[in-house]
């Protein structure tokens, strides 16, 4: 059972070095058996239960205006109030202003605030916020609010034994004041570059280096406190924890192509989720999806091609996209099925590249499940041997019995014989759509024009809210990477356009040298071929031509 998020803020406070690059103080914490132990920091720590008690002595900013500044209804000055609160207690630094609004003195006050800061080390848990407004009222002392800013939100993936929700607050350090460790939860400090961090190996967790990066993008503080005060209301990133390729439970960031699946899967972060694709390792998607991936990662197929078996009834299953014509991921299928007690009712292909079709025949020697496909309008270079029993056209509804019933959608471009079978929510795109990257339009069996149509008509199709592709994790939100996906579309081909305009005449390999200047050399002889298909479709609009020596102009 997942632990609740403790309420948390943290104060990142930053100065002008020397050099005048910006310095942020980080700290670091004691050895205390946890997942934070050792780990550089910033300042601060849980909102203690009597953090309002400091609510009167702000003298800028009332609790609506901060709550508003962190999207809440309520509450919002507690955080303020715990990051300065502990950014006092743990590194000895006061932000505070008198009644004529001047900076406190904190030289002045040293040893009655070394009195204090070893008194709430006797504090119970909560009573730190009372034992700090007894301190602003006894010398009268005021906090201010508008200078911290709010710059991030993050919440400990569930799973982990401790959790917090923290809000990140920005403020600049104090001017003459020195940093004093407590010497208890904190045991060392430094004033570190925000691009460098503290040391080369230093313990630093996933958020630390997040504000780190962000920070290191300014010259200067004037810069850095004009970005934090010009933010919106920060929204949360939650990671989630998944093993990695050693095995480690380790937090995943939602940029993470990893992380939609991880949620699927294993939302609570039981450890059972990986954040990288394990060829020969089965993959339960749900309780009736399984996946297997083939070892043939590269270039052209990313961590190796999926394979998805489908629960019919109780011991029928179907099979997506058999594979490469490699021996070893036949027998790992045959094995899964075996372990299943699954009787394999049928093969579906959702195209010919023989990365994808050419261990049906291998799976249907074995189980004698029919083939299910499409050939090729232009087979050459595909996979010679293919021949479905169970010809597909698109437009059909497989019904396997058990209640699962795959809905076959015909999405030529890629390749002319593309299907993607869609069930119960799930669409499994084989190449139509892959992961992390564009897939290539190779004429002439390729076709830039039905790829653009296939993508437009499924991003209008509201029936599929999760693609499973033929390379990479399950990808959630698919309209809108659809409708993305035709948006680069069109802006390479306007990049086409424009190059012919420029060149006047080109070859493709003058335009593609112009066209994907954005993408390493090594690729341009794969993206030749989807330069072409863009030439192609550019010809087709009348928008471009080619001469009888193959060079291209713009018409």
């Amino acid at each position: 059972m997942t632990v609740p998020a403790r309420l948390s803020a943290t104060l990142v406070l930053v100065r002008d070095g020397g050099d005048g690059t910006p310095e942020v103080l980080m700290v670091r914490r004691a050895d205390r058996g946890d997942q934070n132990s050792h780990a550089w920091v910033f300042p601060g720590g849980i909102l203690d239960a009597t953090d309002r008690a400091l609510h009167a002595h702000f003298h800028d900013s009332d609790d609506a205006q901060a709550s508003a500044r962190l999207g809440l209804d309520a509450g919002g000055l507690d955080y303020w109030a715990a990051a300065l609160r502990e950014t006092l207690e743990e590194a000895g630094l006061l932000l505070a202003v008198d009644a004529q609004g001047r900076a406190v003195d904190a030289a002045a006050h040293a040893p009655r605030l070394a009195a204090w800061r070893a008194h709430c080390r006797t504090l119970a848990r909560g009573e730190g916020g009372a034992a700090f407004a007894a301190l602003c009222a006894e010398h009268g002392w005021r906090l201010p609010a508008r200078v911290l800013h709010p710059i991030a939100h993050w919440i400990t993936p569930h799973g982990m034994p401790k959790r917090f929700d923290t809000r990140f607050l920005l403020a600049e350090a104090p001017r003459d004041q020195q940093v004093v460790i407590d010497g208890v939860e904190i045991v060392d400090h430094r004033w570190v570059n925000p691009a460098q961090g503290p040391e080369e190996d230093a313990v630093m967790r996933g958020p630390a280096r997040a504000v780190l990066q962000d920070l290191a993008r300014h010259a200067d503080v004037k810069s850095l406190l004009a970005w934090a005060a010009a933010l919106s209301v920060a929204t949360a990133i939650q990671p989630r924890l998944a093993r990695d390729a050693r095995g480690r439970l380790a937090p995943v960031h939602p940029s993470h192509p990893s992380f939609a699946e991880i949620g699927r899967i294993d939302p609570q972060g039981g450890g059972h989720a990986h954040s990288v694709i394990r060829a020969g390792a089965p993959v339960i998607l749900s309780d009736r999806v399984q996946r297997l991936t083939a070892n043939n990662g590269g270039l052209m197929t990313g961590p190796g091609t999926n394979t998805y078996l489908l629960r019919a009834a109780r011991d029928d299953w179907v099979l997506v996209d058999p594979g490469p014509d490699d021996a070893a991921h036949v027998q790992a299928t045959l094995a899964l099925l075996k372990n299943l007690n699954a009787t394999l009712r049928a093969i579906l292909v959702t195209h010919t590249h023989i990365d994808h079709s050419p261990a049906a025949r291998a799976v249907k020697a074995a189980t004698g499940a029919p083939i299910h496909g499409r050939v090729a309008d232009f087979p050459q270079g595909q996979d010679p041997g293919f021949a479905p029993d169970v010809p597909l056209a698109g437009g059909e509804a497989l019904d396997f019995g058990g209640g699962l019933v795959l809905h076959v959608v015909h999405t030529p471009g890629h390749a002319s014989n593309h299907l993607c079978y869609r069930h119960d929510r799930m669409l499994f795109t084989g190449d139509h759509v892959m992961q992390g990257s564009t897939v290539i339009i190779n004429p002439p069996d390729g076709d830039m024009a039905a790829y653009l149509a296939s993508l437009a008509a499924l991003a209008d199709d509201e029936r599929f809210d999760v693609i499973a592709p033929g390379h990479g994790f399950l990808i959630e939100q698919p309209q809108r990477l659809l409708r993305a996906l035709i948006a680069h579309r069109r802006k390479r081909e306007a990049k086409v356009r424009a190059a012919l305009v420029a060149l006047r005449s080109a070859t493709l390999d003058e335009l593609v040298v112009r066209v994907y200047d954005d993408v390493g050399a090594e690729r341009h002889p794969i993206a030749r071929r989807s330069l072409l298909a863009h030439l192609l479709h550019l010809k087709a609009l009348r928008r471009a031509q080619q001469a009888d020596d193959g060079r291209w102009a713009a018409l």
